[in-house]
């Protein structure tokens, strides 16, 4: 198949016939915004835009709300591509802290407990990172898409939560499948916000400089400090008010940014909780970008702006 994968400022026809194959859009997205945010709000612009109640929008992958990145939109018959395009393998940049977690693994929950952090070093995290690759068995966060019995995870943790039923881990871990996953590499970027410098050739033996690995540092990826993510601005009005963010920055915690490249169905959040603990302590993540999905790459995604001025 051979669906339309339009750039930016791109002019759209207004029949859907016109692209046989279908739509995908990479959207960049934002912050605190549920996949089916975006979903629905493409959704409505190119309902008017086809004049088509019946259009099927779907996307390729959950992002989780407090991740930005790509997510892959598709419209009319690129729908059903959607399964394959999520088989993919995946890039993230994580930044992780150590020395506190939460019931969520990130920063929608408070910190519900502290752990000795002062042995941890950057040559710490950088020698626990190998035990992490290849083929593993993963357990999934409570608060995530998979299906309990027909019921989201995420929806029968934030209802324990709210009860405040315990120990959440043991009241629904149980009712988890492992999954089989596959991490192909690990990376580790910085170290308590300074760079880790990639090695380079020498300048005689080297054909040209080595561009940078991100366009972003170390700096907190999801933080209620930071006014825009990834270039767009984050608007009460349209991110799920549902949604909290914690700050934990003021802790003072060692934190790592890591580039992960793994197969579909991994959860960056249980990696950071099971990375904490390889450590002799505890972490959470504190930010995440999706930077590749397949052969999508963030350089690629639109912002919200930018998709919905396709329809319009």
């Amino acid at each position: 198949m051979s669906f339309l994968v339009p750039a930016p400022g791109a002019q759209i026809s207004h029949d859907i016939a016109d692209y046989p194959d279908g739509i995908v859009i990479p959207v960049n997205k934002p912050l605190r915004w549920t996949s089916a945010d975006v979903i629905r709000k493409l959704k409505f612009v190119a309902i008017r835009h086809f004049g088509k109640k019946n259009l099927k929008v779907g996307h390729a992958g959950t992002l989780d709300p407090l991740a930005t990145g790509i997510l892959l939109v598709c419209f009319g018959p690129a729908c059903r591509m959607a399964q394959s395009l999520q088989d993919t393998d995946k890039d993230y940049i994580a930044l992780m802290r150590f020395g506190a977690t939460t019931p969520s693994y990130d920063l929608e929950k408070p910190v519900d407990r502290m752990f000795p952090y002062e042995h941890i070093t950057e040559e710490a995290v950088r020698a626990a990172l190998p035990a992490f690759l290849g083929e593993q068995e993963q357990v999934a966060p409570l608060f995530s898409a998979k299906s309990v019995d027909g019921v989201r995870a995420y929806e029968l943790a934030r209802k324990l939560y709210r009860s405040g039923a315990g120990n959440l881990d043991t009241a629904a871990l149980e009712t988890l499948h492992r999954s089989r996953i596959t991490i192909s590499e690990l990376e580790l970027l910085g170290y308590n916000d300074v760079i880790i410098p990639e090695e380079t050739d020498s300048p005689e033996t080297s054909a040209s400089p080595t561009p940078p690995k991100a366009s972003f540092g170390p700096l907190p990826l999801m933080s209620p400090r930071v006014g825009t993510v990834s270039g767009e601005s984050v608007s009460s009005g349209t991110a799920s008010s549902r949604i909290h963010l914690e700050d934990t920055s003021a802790l003072g915690l060692p934190e790592a940014t890591i580039r992960i490249a793994c197969s579909k169905g991994t959860y960056i959040r249980a990696f950071a909780r099971d990375l904490g603990e390889a450590l002799g302590s505890g972490a959470h993540l504190a930010g995440l970008i999706r930077s590749r999905s397949g052969s999508f790459r963030l350089s690629d995604a639109l912002t919200m702006d930018q998709a919905m001025e396709l329809f319009r």
